[in-house]
């Protein structure tokens, strides 16, 4: 209530109403409600920031809020993967709140109740109050409904005012994030000397004469790498190989799929609506009671009508057509209504011939070519044969059929060489148009006739009975898994499971490959069961329904956090140190003395001799070779015609020979320059702080013990 009330010492006004959902843009957190199962466990911290813990409770008044603004902004709750969302957002805001205090204290940043009355009232209004009371229509902020807003805020049912002090805390934070920001951001400079670099590694150009040898040259299976070297790579190189902690596991699924009973029973359910549709009285609410598809009104063409429908034509008002069995759906058809068209539908084939350019020649060759054929046909040559052997199109796999379709949706020409026709058959003629030349054929002639048509479908889903039988056989194999070795031998006895493996699991994943909703298990694996006990390697899940499928998982690693391992990177490590070891040896054979052309005889006939030209220092490639950033920046720093020694680039080894190096020209505008490159930094800054801040406070997430 401060900021309340310093607003009503200052300007008299009472403090009003109007929703204050929209307001809610701070980034909150969520309510773990009922379903949580962990309520009743004494441990109640989900993390710590900084040397600070974070109580769930406080976590949960903080995810609420960002799902009030959900709401309110969404029109509607957030699903799992919004929640999801939502839950990370309140994290990071925990992080901001807890992580970035200390470092406002240190400065002695602070907000004032000047500063909080000028977010609310004042000149510089925060973005969150602008966005709720700007006018969606004009697109300008409204400030007059704002002041209307605070007069009647008190009121507002207990829940409004509420939300609006829970907006009102976040204020401070608002500010004091923006203020701390703009410092560090008002930081950046960039020196003249920075921006002449920049530019000349931009502008400066060479020609680079190359030797160069790829690793390919070398079999891999000729050159062996141990553990051990592996581990000396990983050692050198730790600071590339951060990692968080992560989790690995195999997986069975037992998929629920409709039986042949379950679609007996749905055929037999739409034959007996078959019978009643026939003399249901008014067909848009007999469709309404049984179709899983509403009732479509609308008088269609051919060209718009199922395809069972249109091997029927014409149709019969009336009368009841199926049912027909359709891409797991059982469907049943009643012509409720016969009408007259505005636009004509039709069905033909066609064989379009191309020309091979837009000369005359070219397009004479490609008429003649379309007359042959069609002097074929005329002749008894099969069309659908023809089509299939002469045709340039996507239609000629089909024989050239084009379908069912209505005017308008093809070229004038083609169209009007169709709509035409007064008959089926072959066309006397071949037809031009922008595309090529046709040979076509008329496969139903051109016609007005629409038609009203009520649709029942029902989908073949898998049955009550089916979807117990899947669990049953679930449950049946998770009794035979009792450690990794027996779950993994559960393909073995049964080949009809696939077995199927997700490695390195984040401690936040909603989904395992391409397993949604997977959050429970993930949640396992980690270490939380239902019953309390953690988690080890080996040990095999509850089964988990996820959609239509049944899942039981065994933990096979744990990854800490810290230096990823050899055997989560062993196939990259084994790349790189082979490239090593191939380095070695290939700048062995090569030496350093001798021309470039000397040094590639006396490797061998994988060495290869090249010329780059416009060589850019800061691009770092050279043509035909690849990017070698290295081997780029020793040709800039040598003399015309000497050649460096041997370098162990990316693709390969590479020796370099600058021919000739053209300088930058002095920049015209060297100010242009410094800017540009200050804007770029800054504009990366919010994030780089933010990461900073968050890796000095030593974040421990323990999110996944609750969520």
């Amino acid at each position: 209530m401060a900021l309340i009330n310093t607003i009503r010492e200052k300007s008299g006004w009472a403090v009003g109403t109007v929703a204050v959902g929209m307001l809610l843009f701070i980034v909150g957190g969520d309510l773990v409600g009922g379903k949580n199962r962990l309520f009743n466990r004494n441990d109640s911290v989900v993390g710590e920031v900084a040397g600070q813990k974070v109580e769930l409770n406080d976590y949960n008044n903080a995810l609420e809020q960002a799902k009030q603004a959900f709401v309110a902004q969404q029109q509607r709750q957030p699903d799992e993967q919004a929640l999801g969302y939502l839950r990370d957002q309140a994290w990071n805001q925990t992080i901001y709140n807890l992580a970035f205090q200390p470092e406002y204290d240190k400065l002695g940043l602070k907000v004032s109740d000047d500063e909080l009355v000028d977010m609310v009232q004042g000149d510089n209004i925060s973005p969150g109050i602008k966005q709720a009371f700007t006018d969606q229509k004009t697109g300008q902020f409204d400030k007059a409904r704002l002041i209307d807003y605070l007069k009647n805020l008190d009121k507002l049912p207990p829940e409004n005012q509420l939300a609006w002090h829970n907006f009102e805390a976040n204020l401070p934070i608002e500010r004091l994030r923006n203020k701390y920001n703009a410092l560090l951001k008002n930081s950046v400079y960039v020196t003249s000397a920075e921006a002449k670099r920049f530019d000349a590694n931009q502008n400066a150009k060479a020609t680079v004469k190359y030797l160069f040898v790829p690793y390919g040259s070398i079999s891999d299976s000729a050159v062996k790498v141990t553990d051990a070297e592996l581990q000396a790579y990983l050692d050198k190189n730790k600071g590339k190989y951060k990692v968080e902690d992560g989790r690995s596991v195999e997986y069975i699924s037992i998929p629920v799929v409709a039986s042949k009973e379950d679609s007996t029973s749905v055929k037999a359910t739409i034959a007996d609506l078959a019978t009643q549709f026939a003399s249901a009285p008014v067909d848009s609410l007999f469709v309404s009671a049984n179709s899983e598809q509403p009732y479509n009104k609308a008088f269609r063409s051919p060209a718009d009508l199922p395809e069972e429908l249109r091997k029927q034509l014409p149709l019969t008002q009336g009368k009841i057509y199926g049912p027909y069995a359709e891409n797991g759906t059982y469907s049943l058809y009643k012509v409720s209504g016969v009408g007259t068209g505005k636009q004509a539908a039709a069905r033909a084939s066609h064989i379009l011939i191309k020309a091979d350019g837009t000369t005359p020649e070219a397009k004479a060759a490609a008429k003649a070519k379309a007359q042959d054929i069609l002097n074929k046909i005329k002749a008894g040559a099969d069309f659908g044969a023809m089509a299939r052997q002469f045709g340039t199109d996507g239609t000629k796999d089909q024989g050239g059929d084009l379908g069912w379709f209505g005017q308008g949706r093809m070229v004038p020409e083609f169209e009007k060489a169709i709509f035409g026709a007064t008959s089926t058959g072959l066309l006397p003629n071949v037809v031009e148009t922008s595309f090529g030349y046709h040979v076509i054929k008329i496969t139903a002639v051109p016609t007005k006739q629409t038609y009203q048509v009520a649709e029942v479908k029902k989908t073949i889903a898998p049955s009550d009975a089916t979807r117990e039988a899947a669990y049953a056989k679930a449950q049946e194999l998770k009794g035979q898994a009792t450690d990794l070795a027996s779950f993994r031998a559960l393909t073995t006895k049964d080949k009809t499971l696939v077995k199927q493996e997700a490695k390195n699991l984040d401690r936040g994943a909603r989904s395992v490959n391409n397993l949604q909703n997977a959050r429970e298990m993930v949640r396992w694996a980690f270490g939380f069961n239902p019953n309390g006990s953690e988690t080890k390697v080996g040990d095999i899940s509850e089964v988990y329904e996820m959609g239509d499928q049944y899942v039981i998982a065994a933990l096979t690693d744990e990854r800490a956090k810290g230096t990823a391992t050899i055997e989560s990177l062993r196939p990259e490590l084994t790349a790189l140190v082979r490239n090593e070891k191939k380095a070695a040896q290939i700048i062995g054979k090569l030496g350093s003395g001798g021309t470039l052309e000397e040094m590639a005889a006396k490797y061998g006939p994988t060495a290869q001799v090249g010329t780059a030209p416009n060589v850019v220092l800061g691009q770092g490639s050279l043509a035909n070779v690849g990017f070698e950033p290295l081997a780029v920046g020793k040709a800039f720093a040598l003399k015309p015609g000497q050649h460096s020694a041997p370098i162990q680039g990316e693709q390969g080894v590479v020796v370099v020979q600058p021919e000739s190096v053209t300088p930058a020209p002095a920049p015209a505008n060297l100010k242009a320059v410094q800017t540009q490159l200050a804007q770029q930094r800054a504009q990366q800054q919010d994030g780089k702080i933010y990461e900073a801040i968050k890796a000095h406070a030593n974040v421990k997430d323990n999110r996944t013990k609750f969520f």
